[in-house]
C-alpha cells in the first residue's frame, strides 16, 4: 500500500509527522484525545495511535516486529497510551522533536547524543522535522514485502508516477534513445517520464555516482533487507537539491538500527517458461550503547527471456527481449558517538552485476547462423562518512562528504556460426565526488511554534570515461564542477492551539539555492510552500518553484558523426532511386542547463469521522525550457513529419554534403552503395540542442483507509496517476505529444491494494493498470491496448516464544497472476522487441516462493 503524507511511518529513528511543530512533543503534555485501537500487532497500534493523535511515533520496524499490543478504548493522553500499548514489551519511548521515539530498554541513554533527531531524514526539506508543501508518497519495507516486492526494481516500476523508459533494465533496441535505452541491467526511477537524468535520486540524502551513459541512478544495487523506505516527492526539487530534481528527488533510505540476524531465500518461475528468478539474502546488525551497525548482502540471479518464448514477440525470434542479470549486493551502514555532542555515521555500498542482450543477425532469426551478443559487466561503490555536532539550543552542524564510482564495461561480439567475426568494446566509467557542510535549527519563536532555518554550502564533481576504442563517436573523457550554496526557512504561522477560527493551522516555508557550474552557467532557484488547515480533517497545500538540469557531459561532449542513409531509411518518399541523405548527430559543447518552473496544489483530507482514512488529490504543472533533446527520436520520420521541417535542409548540393562527410569525426556509410553526393537529396541535423520547451500537467490521486476486520485490520490503498506531456521545439513549430503514445508514457497509470493482516497472517492483493498508447511510427494510426494485472501475496510468521520455527517466515506471491500480455507492435528490423518494452511487461505470470529465518 502506499503511504503519503502520513502523520506516522514506523521506521528506523526516521519519521516526520507532516503536520506538527517541533515542539509538538511538549504541548501534548497532558493533551487527551479520543483513541479507539484494537488488540494487534505493536507496530500496526502505534501507526493508529499516530494517525488519531496527529503526533509523530517512530519505531525501528525491528524493534516492534513480533510484539502484541492491548486494546485502547477510550480518552488518554498521548504517553498514557504509549505507556499502555508498551506495558510488558521491554519497550520504552521518550520525547524529540515533533513526537516519540520507541526504543529497547537501554538505547534511550544520553549516549545517543544527537538523539533520534540526527537520523532524522525529511525528503523535501532540509530542516528536521518540517511539514512539507509538496506531496511525498512513501512505501516502508514491510509494504514492499507485503505487496511481493523483493527488490527495489520491483518497486520503482509499480510507482504510477515513474515510467519504464530512461535507462532501465529491458528496454528493447528499438526504442528511440530519446526514450529509453538498456545499459547494463541498471534501473532507475524515470518520474513524469522526463528522463532518468531529470530525476534525483539519493541515499539516505547523499548524492551517487552517475551510472552508464544517462545520468541515472541504479537503485536494483541495493539489497531490499537494508532499506528501510523509499520516499518519493515529484515535485520539483532544485532549490533543496540542485541539479536533475526537475521532476522530483526519490529518497531510498537504510535502515539504522538493526539487532539480530535474518537470512532469506526466494524463487520464481513463469508459468508461461522461459524465465525463472532466484534470490539469497542475509542481514545482520547489532546496536550497542553509544551505536550500531547493519550489514547486508544479497546475490540474486535471473535468467533471460526470449522472443521465441512469447507468442506476442515470436514473430522477431532470437532476440533477447528480457536480459538476463546476475549480481552480488552489499551495504554496510554505521554511526557511533563520539561524545556526548558528536556522532559519526557511514554508508558504504558495493554492487557487482552481469547481464546480456542479444539477437539473431539474420531475417530467419537462426542464432546458429549469425547473432549479436552484448555481455556487461558493472561494478559500484560509493562511501558516504559524516560528522553531525550538535549545538546549544537544538542546532546541529553536519559535515558530510561521499566518493562513488560505477564502471559498465561491454563488450559486442558479433558471430557467424561458432566463429566471432567482430569485438567492440566500451566502457562508461562515471566517478562523483562531494563534500558539504550544512547546519539547521531554531531561530525565533511565532504565535504558532518555532521558525527554523537551514543552511548550507559544498562543492560537487562529477567525471565521465566513456571508452570505445580509438575515435569511436562514444569517447568522453570529462569533467563537470558545482559550486552551490543554500538556504531554507520554515514558519509556523498558526497553530491548532491558537483556536483561529477557520485557521486550525497556518505555515510557510521558503528555499533559495545558488548553484555555479563553470564554464557552463550560475543558476539560482527558489521555491515556496503553503500548508493550509481551516479545519483540522483538511489541509490544502501548495508550492511553487523553479528547477534546472545541468546538461550531462555525454550530451555535451560526444562525439558528433554524420551517417549516410538510403532516403527511404529517413523516412522520404518520392525520390529518384539510389538517392541519399545525411543524418548528423552528437553532442554539443554549448548546451546550457535546462530551466523549468514547477507548481503544484493539492487537497489532503483526513475526516475525523473516519478515522484512519486519507484521500490526497493533487496537480502539477512544470513548463520545462530549454530541453536539451535528441529532437528526432525516430530517425524513420526525419522527412516524413512535418514537426522536424526545421531540422532538414533539403537539395543541400554536392559540394555541401561533401563539405559536411569531410569534417565529420565520424562518418558511416550505410547507403548499400559507394558515396555519391550529388545523391544527398537532404541534410537532417539531429545533434542535441536546447529546444523550446515542455509542458507536463497531470492529477495524481492517493487514498489510504485502514479499519480493523475480525482479528486483524484491513487496509485499502489507491495511487493513481493522470498524465499530458507536450512538446515545441521552438517559436512557431507544431507542439507534439509525448504521453499516450508508444515508447512515451501513457496518460494514465494507477495501482490499487487490499491488505488484511492479523498476528501471524498477511494477505495482499493488488490491481496494477497501465494505460494504453497510440502507435503513429506508420501513416496509420494503431491503438496500443494497456495492461492490467493482479498481483497475490500471502505472509506468514508464525508468533512463537521458542522451537525450530519461531522467526519464521513464508512468503508466496503470484504476480500477474491472470497473465496479462502486451499487444505486438509493429517491427522493422530483425532486433526489434515487439511490444511497448517502455511500459508493460512481457514476463507474463510468476510464481514464487520464499522462506525467511530470523534470529
Amino acid at each position: 500500500m502506499v503511504r503519503f503524507s502520513t502523520i506516522y511511518l514506523i521506521n528506523s529513528y526516521a519519521a516526520v509527522a507532516l503536520v506538527a511543530s517541533p515542539s509538538v512533543a511538549r504541548s501534548q503534555e497532558g493533551k487527551r484525545h479520543s483513541i479507539e485501537v484494537p488488540a494487534q500487532r505493536l507496530g500496526e497500534s502505534l501507526k493508529a495511535l499516530a494517525f488519531q493523535t496527529g503526533v509523530t511515533v517512530v519505531a525501528d520496524s525491528t524493534v516492534v516486529a513480533n510484539k502484541q499490543a492491548p486494546a485502547l478504548h477510550g480518552t488518554y493522553s498521548v504517553e498514557e497510551a504509549l505507556r499502555i500499548l508498551l506495558s510488558g514489551s521491554g519497550l520504552v519511548f521518550t520525547p524529540i522533536a515533533g513526537g516519540f521515539a520507541v526504543r529497547a530498554i537501554g538505547n534511550e541513554s544520553r549516549s545517543d547524543p544527537a538523539g533520534t533527531e540526527a537520523g532524522i531524514v525529511v525528503t523535501g526539506s532540509r530542516i528536521r522535522g518540517a511539514p512539507i508543501a509538496s506531496p511525498v508518497i512513501r512505501l516502508d519495507n514491510e509494504e514492499m514485502r507485503d505487496a511481493g516486492q523483493n527488490s527495489l526494481t520491483d518497486v520503482v516500476r509499480s510507482i504510477p508516477q515513474s515510467f519504464g523508459g530512461g535507462q532501465n533494465l529491458g528496454v528493447g533496441t528499438n526504442v528511440g534513445t530519446a526514450n529509453g535505452i538498456d545499459v547494463g541491467g541498471a534501473v532507475t526511477i524515470n518520474l513524469r517520464g522526463l528522463g532518468s537524468d531529470a530525476t534525483l535520486t539519493l541515499l539516505n540524502g547523499h548524492r551517487l555516482a552517475y551510472n552508464g551513459s544517462r545520468q541515472g541512478i541504479d537503485v536494483s544495487s541495493l539489497p531490499i533487507g537494508a532499506v528501510d523506505r523509499l520516499e518519493v516527492m515529484p515535485d520539483g526539487a532544485s532549490a533543496l537539491y540542485g541539479s536533475d530534481a526537475v521532476a522530483g528527488v526519490a529518497n531510498i533510505i537504510l535502515r539504522k538500527d538493526y539487532s539480530g540476524l535474518r537470512a532469506e531465500a526466494e524463487g520464481g518461475v513463469a508459468t508461461e517458461g522461459g524465465y525463472s528468478r532466484q534470490r539469497y539474502a542475509l542481514t545482520t546488525g547489532t546496536r550497542w550503547q553509544s551505536g550500531g551497525v547493519l550489514v547486508s548482502y544479497e546475490f540474486a540471479r535471473s535468467t533471460d527471456l526470449r522472443s521465441d518464448d512469447r507468442d506476442f514477440a515470436s514473430s522477431r525470434p532470437g532476440v533477447i527481449i528480457y536480459p538476463p542479470v546476475k549480481r552480488h549486493a552489499l551495504v554496510l551502514t554505521g554511526h557511533q558517538a563520539l561524545s556526548d555532542n558528536l556522532t559519526f555515521q557511514a554508508d558504504f555500498l558495493y554492487n557487482h552485476r552481469n547481464t546480456a542482450i542479444g539477437y539473431a543477425y539474420n531475417e530467419a532469426g537462426d542464432r546458429s547462423i549469425s547473432r549479436i551478443e552484448q555481455p556487461t559487466t558493472s561494478r559500484s561503490i560509493a562511501l558516504a562518512p559524516s560528522l553531525t555536532l550538535t549545538l546549544p539550543h537544538d542546532w546541529q552542524v553536519a559535515l558530510s562528504g561521499v566518493y562513488g564510482n560505477e564502471r559498465v564495461f561491454t563488450r559486442q561480439k558479433v558471430f557467424e556460426g561458432s566463429d566471432q567475426v567482430s569485438l567492440a568494446t566500451l566502457c562508461y566509467c562515471n566517478d562523483g565526488q562531494s563534500v558539504e557542510l550544512a547546519g539547521d535549527g531554531p531561530l525565533f519563536s511565532l504565535p504558532g511554534g518555532v521558525a527554523r532555518l537551514a543552511v548550507g554550502t559544498g562543492y560537487r564533481r562529477n567525471a565521465l570515461n566513456a571508452d570505445r576504442g580509438a575515435g569511436n563517436v562514444a569517447n568522453v573523457r570529462q569533467t563537470q564542477d558545482s559550486y552551490y550554496g543554500y538556504g531554507e526557512l520554515n514558519l509556523p504561522i498558526v497553530s491548532p492551539d491558537m483556536a483561529v477560527p477557520l485557521m486550525e493551522r497556518l505555515n510557510l516555508s521558503a528555499a533559495l539555492r545558488y548553484e555555479r557550474y563553470p564554464g557552463i552557467a550560475s543558476v539560482a532557484t527558489p521555491k515556496l510552500g503553503v500548508i493550509y488547515a481551516p479545519f483540522a480533517w483538511i489541509d490544502i497545500k501548495g508550492s511553487w518553484g523553479r528547477s534546472f538540469r545541468a546538461p550531462s557531459l555525454m550530451q555535451q561532449y560526444q562525439v558528433p558523426w554524420v551517417n549516410l542513409y538510403p532516403v527511404t531509411r529517413l523516412g522520404g518518399t518520392g525520390y529518384a532511386d539510389g538517392a541519399t541523405a545525411l543524418l548528423v548527430a552528437g553532442g554539443n559543447p554549448d548546451l546550457k542547463p535546462e530551466k523549468a518552473k514547477t507548481w503544484t496544489a493539492s487537497l489532503d483530507i483526513h475526516p475525523d469521522v473516519l478515522r484512519n482514512a486519507r484521500l490526497q488529490v493533487s496537480y502539477f504543472h512544470t513548463l520545462y525550457t530549454d530541453r536539451i533533446v535528441t529532437p528526432i527520436a525516430l530517425a524513420a520520420q526525419s522527412l516524413s513529419n512535418p514537426a522536424y521541417t526545421s531540422l532538414v535542409t533539403l537539395d543541400p548540393g554536392a559540394d555541401v554534403a561533401a563539405d559536411l562527410i569531410a569534417d565529420a569525426q565520424q562518418f558511416y556509410n550505410y547507403s548499400g552503395a559507394a558515396v555519391d553526393t550529388s545523391k544527398v537529396v537532404a541534410i537532417v541535423d539531429n545533434r542535441n540542442f536546447n529546444a523550446g520547451r515542455q509542458r507536463i500537467h497531470g492529477v495524481d490521486v492517493l487514498a489510504d483507509y485502514r479499519f480493523a476486520l475480525g482479528e486483524g485490520d484491513l487496509t485499502a490503498s489507491l495511487n493513481a496517476s493522470y498524465l499530458k506531456v507536450d512538446q515545441q521545439l521552438g517559436p512557431g513549430q507544431a507542439i507534439v505529444a509525448r504521453s499516450g503514445l508508444v515508447f512515451t508514457p501513457p496518460h494514465w497509470r494507477g495501482r490499487a491494494g487490499l491488505s488484511w493482516s492479523g498476528t501471524a497472517l498477511t494477505l495482499n492483493g493488488t490491481v496494477s493498470v497501465i494505460g494504453g498508447v497510440d502507435d503513429t511510427r506508420t501513416d496509420e494510426t494503431v491503438a496500443i491496448h494497456g495492461m492490467t494485472t493482479l498481483d497475490l501475496t500471502a505472509r506468514y510468521r508464525p508468533s512463537l516464544s521458542r522451537g525450530p520455527l519461531r522467526g519464521v517466515e513464508l512468503n508466496l506471491s503470484v504476480l500477474n497472476a491472470l497473465d496479462a500480455r502486451p499487444q505486438t507492435i509493429a517491427s522493422t528490423t530483425f532486433a526489434d522487441s515487439t511490444y511497448d518494452s517502455t511500459n508493460y511487461s512481457p514476463l507474463g505470470r510468476v510464481i514464487s516462493f520464499g522462506v525467511a529465518k530470523s534470529w
